[in-house]
């Protein structure tokens, strides 16, 4: 890999792609957790939101898949390891994990989006936009589930 920078930042591509590869950890995680909340979700309050879950899950391994192609077009190696899943507590305690793994991801991606940018990437600014997007509908959808 090369090391590219700009006068904006110092970020480097190997820099870049340390982070998407962070990146890719936090959306194992969330699919882990996803799989876990899915299951073990209950209470008839929680039927409609355990069907949304399921719509994530299968954006996750997208955005994971995504971040791995990024990866790998930077020259990088993408990770195969996910983040620590907090143990199960209550329904209410693992939508609130959700949504906070899920704010957590949409301030990560405005930052990479606008790193790759920074960096003249354009294709991968480009490429990481429809992760943004359905993140900020992740966080909107576990609000609202939690009543927020």
């Amino acid at each position: 890999m090369t090391k590219t920078s700009t006068s904006a930042s110092t970020l480097t591509t190997d820099a870049l792609v340390e982070h998407l590869n962070d990146d890719l950890r936090s959306e194992f995680q969330s699919i882990v957790q996803y799989v876990q909340h899915i299951a073990l979700i209950t209470g008839p309050e929680y039927t409609s939101t355990v069907d949304e879950l399921k719509i994530h899950i299968t954006q996750e391994l997208a955005h994971a898949s995504t971040l791995a192609e990024q990866v790998a077009f930077l020259g990088g190696t993408p990770t195969t390891t996910a983040r620590e899943v907090t143990p199960f507590t209550d329904s209410h305690a693992a939508l609130q994990a959700d949504l906070d793994l899920e704010e957590e991801q949409l301030e990560r991606y405005r930052t990479r989006v606008q790193q790759a940018t920074e960096l003249g990437l354009i294709d991968v600014a480009e490429a990481l936009r429809p992760l943004l997007t359905q993140t900020q509908e992740h966080v909107r959808d576990l609000k609202s589930a939690l009543g927020q």
